[in-house]
């Protein structure tokens, strides 16, 4: 029985890009968060948070791309071709973010307004943008003899824009759980007042989009909702509506940790969502994975090399997270 490459590489690009939202959602989140907090020793806190480990979170966005070009070459190619704008002005806003980051700190009191704002608009920006390239991905691509056939704006639909809509709440959710866990005092009963708005409306776009997707899409919906698959899959929007719960309990008894790991629960759920409803095609509606392989040498090669570095991502990523736990206070400084 041989190895089926494009399935182990389709796992690690999953894996790659739910490392990725989870690690940089809750770093855009903060950005997203900023409006709501006016002190400036605040504001502080909230980037000290996340300075000393934040561009690493994005190696894993690298390693997706990568992947993606090396192992699906057609996929690389339509995904990209359709997704160009979004895809250009996602990168803009992590480039402003990233700027930001490194100049607040050096900037005058009376630039330090300037760089908020360019933090602010950044992390709105690639955060939206990330949502309508996920929203327009889940509506599919129009191929033709193996090349993208649409238009350059076909990615902006009605959906594509709500779902983007919909990930600036989902990461405010993520930054803000972080942000409990990572703070004290004052700051931290602020951000445990936003958790239980955000999470409800987290809740009511989760549900939009859940009876959105299935209505415009059929083959979606015979998916869920055939038997025996609906027995199958329930148990995901059980397993939302208790999560969600647990985390408006550990809201409401201000906790620290578990409101975190919660939402990271309930962003892992919608993932599989996500999962159920398109697997296994990786360019929607019709050509999957195995379609859309490189040749099994290519895929053999890069998978010796990759194999090979994931471990020492995941070492050096768990590590700094470890040296840098704790609680982060205003005494704390970024150099």
């Amino acid at each position: 029985m041989g190895v089926d490459l494009p399935l182990i590489w389709a796992i690690i690009i999953i894996f790659g890009i739910m490392m990725y939202v989870v690690m940089d959602g809750f770093d855009l989140g903060i950005g997203i968060l900023f409006p709501f907090v006016k002190g400036e020793q605040d504001r502080d806190v909230m980037m000290n948070t996340v300075a000393p480990v934040w561009d690493g979170n994005e190696t894993w966005l690298v390693l997706g791309g990568a992947a993606l070009f090396g192992a699906f070459p057609l996929a690389y190619a339509v995904v990209l071709s359709a997704l160009y704008l979004p895809l250009m002005l996602m990168l803009i806003g992590l480039i402003f973010r990233g700027v930001a980051f490194e100049f607040r700190f050096k900037a005058t009191a009376a630039k330090r307004h300037l760089w908020d704002k360019a933090f602010i608009g950044g992390s709105l920006a690639a955060t939206f943008f990330q949502g309508v390239a996920l929203g327009a991905f889940i509506e599919g691509f129009k191929v033709v003899d193996r090349s993208y056939a649409g238009g350059s704006l076909d990615w902006l639909t009605p959906f594509s824009l709500f779902c983007g809509l919909g990930l600036i709440v989902a990461y405010a959710l993520l930054g803000c759980t972080w942000l409990i866990m990572k703070t004290e005092g004052k700051l931290q009963l602020q951000m445990h007042d936003l958790a239980r708005p955000l999470a409800l409306v987290l809740l009511a776009v989760t549900g939009i989009v859940s009876i959105w997707t299935p209505l415009a899409h059929p083959d979606i919906a015979e998916r869920w909702f055939s038997l025996p698959n609906l027995f199958w899959f329930l148990p995901v929007p059980i397993l939302v509506l208790v999560t969600l719960y647990g985390l408006l309990r550990a809201v409401a008894r201000n906790a620290h940790y578990t409101p975190f790991l919660l939402t990271l629960v309930l962003i892992f759920l919608g993932y599989s969502g996500l999962g159920i409803s398109l697997w296994p095609n990786i360019i929607p509606p019709s050509i999957s994975i195995w379609d859309a392989a490189a040749p099994p040498q290519s895929q053999g090669f890069m998978l010796v090399g990759t194999l090979f570095i994931i471990p020492f991502i995941l070492g050096y990523t768990f590590w700094s997270y470890y040296v840098f736990r704790g609680k982060v206070t205003h005494e704390d400084g970024y150099h």
